[in-house]
C-alpha cells in the first residue's frame, strides 16, 4: 500500500512531466491537495512533507478541521473550492484565503463585506461552467465579462482569474478543448485591463491537458491522499 508521501511525489511527477511536455516551468503549476472527507491528520503529515495548499468542498468540516490544524495555521493555505450558499459566506470570508467557486455578484458582495479588515483581501476565482452542463455550477462564459469587472472593484477581494469543472472527457485533444476556453475567456478578460493571473483547471484525470493548455493550479485529492470517507451530514 501507498504512503501518503509516495502519492504525493507520484503526483509532483506528474505535473513535472506534463509541464516538461508543455515547455513550462514546473514552477508555473501549484497544487492544491483537495483534502475534503480527509481527516486533519491527513493535511498534517502531507504539510510534513512540503504541500501547504489545500481544498475544501464543505464549509463546516472545512471549519472543523482548521479548528483541529489552528497550530499549524500561518503554513497553511485553505482554498473553498465547493458551491458557496448566502448563508455561509461570512464564515468563508473570516476563515479561508481563496474561494474558487464564485459564481454570483452578490456572493462576491457578501464575502467582500464580511472579510474582516485586520486580514488580506480575500483571493476570488469566478466559477465558469465551460462545459454548458446543466449539472453545473458556475457562471456561463457569455456572463463572465460582465460580472469580473464588478467582481474585481470589490474592496476586501483580490480577484485572481477562473476556475472550471469541465465535463469528463476522454483524450488529450478531447480534454484539452474546454480547458483551452477557459484560457482564452481569461485572455479576453485580461486584454480589457483585468490582471489574472490563476487559472483553477484540471483535476486527476486531467491535469496533463490543462497543464498544455496554460492552468496555474491543479486540484488534485483522492491521488494525494487515497480514498475519502463516505460524506458527513450536516457538511
Amino acid at each position: 500500500m501507498t504512503t501518503l508521501q509516495e502519492r504525493l511525489r507520484a503526483v509532483q511527477t506528474r505535473m513535472a512531466q506534463a509541464c516538461a511536455q508543455a515547455g513550462r516551468a514546473p514552477a508555473a503549476v501549484q497544487l492544491l491537495a483537495v483534502s475534503k472527507l480527509q481527516p486533519a491528520q491527513a493535511v498534517r503529515e502531507a504539510l510534513a512533507q512540503g504541500q501547504s495548499a489545500f481544498g475544501e468542498n464543505y464549509v463546516q468540516e472545512a471549519l472543523d478541521k482548521m479548528a483541529a490544524l489552528a497550530d499549524l495555521r500561518p503554513a497553511v493555505e485553505w482554498h473553498l473550492i465547493g458551491p458557496l450558499q448566502s448563508n455561509k459566506t461570512r464564515a468563508v470570508a473570516e476563515a479561508f484565503d481563496w474561494v474558487h467557486s464564485v459564481d454570483r455578484l452578490k456572493i462576491a458582495q457578501r464575502l467582500s463585506d464580511q472579510r474582516p479588515t485586520h486580514l488580506p483581501a480575500l483571493n476570488i476565482c469566478l466559477q465558469v461552467n465551460i462545459s454548458g452542463e446543466a449539472s453545473k455550477s458556475g457562471l456561463l462564459p457569455a456572463e463572465v465579462a460582465e460580472i469580473a469587472p464588478a467582481v474585481a472593484a470589490l474592496p476586501r477581494l483580490r480577484l485572481r482569474g477562473l476556475m472550471a469543472i469541465p465535463e469528463a472527457l476522454h483524450g488529450l485533444e478531447a480534454q484539452r478543448a474546454p480547458h483551452r476556453a477557459l484560457r482564452l475567456l481569461q485572455d479576453d478578460l485580461n486584454r480589457q485591463g483585468l490582471a489574472l493571473d490563476t487559472l483553477s483547471m484540471g483535476m486527476s484525470d486531467d491535469l496533463e491537458a490543462a497543464i498544455a493548455e496554460g492552468s496555474t493550479l491543479v486540484r488534485v485529492g483522492t491521488a494525494v491522499f487515497g480514498p475519502r470517507a463516505a460524506p458527513m451530514a450536516g457538511v
